[in-house]
């Protein structure tokens, strides 16, 4: 049985997930439906929005049920500004972080593109902590009157960094600014509040919490004008139109119930085995050097089932192929198109330079890790990583043909 070390990219579905799917799966009806079923369906959407506001510290018409994270993002950034634009044609600059998921970064540079917004790309220091300094300097010296949206993502999907969104959204609002947090990795791995945070939006999504692929939500404030992406039958407030995954939704709320009643148990768990496999990495490959935030010395900064390493002098595609060959499922970080090795943006963004960054790998705990698994881990890696090491770096024209990790 191999080694699962990706849980930030997905993590096996949860026995109350999976419970509640295969039950709700059994049943028809459109929740949209008046007859019965119809009826029936809704009911169940509705406890499920219920329990998901109560889990993410929102009113239940907050709750607005997507596709997943991706979109809720997209639903975020561009309904914010395509609503800020069109009340204020004044503002269309975007304060975003440099080390957004692609589905913030892209849907920004797309609203560049296609629609006259303009990017400012906030700084990170070393650690991949947002720069509070630059942020604010954009708005008093850069002109407040000019943006119309700040995102910052709650904590880095690569390197496990929590950002500062108490101090984010206190500066934003000190000039009416709306502000968005993909917080996909982080709602479920530490506490998350909506209502208490001040945001406008926040994105979350079931995958990463032991619910199923293809739901998630947009958390968004009752007061919050946003332009619909998508239209049609005029569902979830009018901003998402669709007809709505009863049995996945039922799952998604199965899952955020199971996390949230366990949080601060499971956290600590997945964060003792996190420490034991960063000391076990640096036992082994004493070269290797963690990347974010030490949890040694700020525990409450970095997610709790976050590892995150680079290991000079070795191509971080050459050690995810060897360690799983190993029996050790983990990921690069980094992203590979057309069989050439590229570098992570995120780490980038914090200062390494392309052939540091390209020796990256993420590994990632979850709710079915165990001791077990660190220790299979940390035995594999010397001889999986002396294997890399010796292969050298890739080519700029590389053979290997893969995906790399997601969030």
């Amino acid at each position: 049985m191999p080694v699962y070390l990706d849980h930030a990219a997905t993590t096996p579905i949860s026995a109350p997930a999976l419970a509640a799917l295969t039950t709700v799966l059994a049943r028809s009806g459109n929740p949209s439906s008046l007859h019965g079923a119809g009826r029936r369906a809704r009911a169940t959407v509705e406890e499920a929005r219920e329990t998901i506001a109560v889990a993410a510290g929102a009113h239940p018409t907050e709750v607005i049920f997507t596709s997943g994270g991706t979109e809720a993002d997209n639903l975020a950034v561009k309904g914010l500004y395509w609503a800020r634009n069109a009340a204020e044609p004044q503002r269309r600059r975007i304060l975003v972080s440099g080390i957004e998921h692609a589905a913030v970064q892209d849907t920004v540079e797309w609203l560049e593109k296609h629609e006259g917004a303009e990017a400012v790309w906030l700084p990170v220091d070393a650690t991949g902590t947002v720069s509070l300094a630059a942020l604010e300097k954009e708005l008093d010296d850069g002109g407040a009157e000019s943006v119309a949206l700040v995102t910052c993502m709650w904590a880095n999907n690569e390197v496990g960094t929590i950002q500062p969104i108490a101090d984010i959204v206190v500066l934003a609002a000190g000039h009416g600014i709306p502000v968005h947090s993909d917080a996909v990795q982080a709602f479920g791995s530490v506490p998350v509040d909506f209502r208490a945070s001040g945001l406008a939006a926040m994105s979350i999504s079931g995958h990463k919490i032991g619910g199923p692929v293809g739901v998630g939500a947009l958390l968004l404030g009752r007061d919050v004008t946003l332009t619909p992406v998508q239209h049609g039958g005029g569902q979830e407030r009018g901003v998402r139109s669709g007809t709505l995954d009863t049995a996945g939704i039922a799952a998604f709320a199965a899952a955020a119930r199971d996390v949230t009643d366990n949080l601060a148990a499971e956290s600590a768990r997945i964060a003792a085995l996190r420490d034991a496999l960063i000391e076990g990495v640096r036992a082994a490959v004493p070269a290797a050097v963690l990347r974010g935030v030490d949890p040694a010395t700020a525990p409450d900064k970095r997610l709790p089932g976050n590892a995150h390493f680079t290991f000079p002098g070795c191509e971080g595609d050459s050690l995810l192929f060897l360690l799983d060959m190993a029996g050790i499922e983990s990921s690069t970080g980094s992203a590979c198109t057309a069989g050439v090795p590229r570098p992570s943006h995120v780490l980038l963004a914090m200062g390494l330079d392309e052939d540091t960054a390209r020796g990256a790998q993420r590994f990632s705990l979850g709710h079915t890790s165990s001791p077990e698994d660190v220790d299979a881990f940390v035995a594999a890696l010397p001889q999986a990583h002396a294997r890399a090491k010796q292969a050298g770096m890739a080519g700029r024209a590389s053979s290997i043909r893969t995906a790399s990790t997601t969030r």
